[in-house]
């Protein structure tokens, strides 16, 4: 499957997935895509999303990219319980503090319901990282 609808904003990048990671998807179809090692967002093309998801994703890549590689956009909010509780049934339960509170942040930013109800500080977070990237 080709993705070139997917629109990033300025400065993210997408690759192809190389073969391992091909192998992963096709193992992993509920793993849509992927913040890689090389700051790229890659996206599997074995899940059953449709163009909307599949864009809600890649922009969930792309901002855990940016908040991985601007140092001045590393969350420092509190996670709530809940979503301790989420990640820690997730491939998150042995990630940093910071790739916690990343995942949680970009799901907020995409829409994802999974990230639970966000605190004040969290949003206020997001519309910050929000104005800055997407105005990059």
């Amino acid at each position: 499957m080709e993705f070139e609808y997917i629109k990033l904003p300025k400065g993210a990048q997408m690759r192809k997935p190389y073969a391992g990671e091909l192998d992963y998807f096709k193992k992993n179809p509920s793993v849509a895509g992927m913040a890689t090692e090389d700051n790229k967002v890659i996206l599997n093309p074995y899940s059953k999303l449709d163009p909307g998801q599949y864009q809600s994703v890649a922009n969930n890549e792309a901002a855990r990219i940016f908040m991985r590689t601007e140092p001045q956009f590393k969350p420092k909010f509190e996670l709530t319980d809940q979503q301790k509780r989420f990640l820690d049934t997730t491939t998150y339960r042995n990630a940093t503090e910071e790739e916690r509170k990343g995942t949680i942040a970009a799901r907020i930013l995409s829409g994802d319901s999974s990230a639970g109800v966000p605190t004040s500080e969290q949003e206020m977070f997001v519309d910050s990282l929000k104005q800055k990237w997407l105005d990059k």
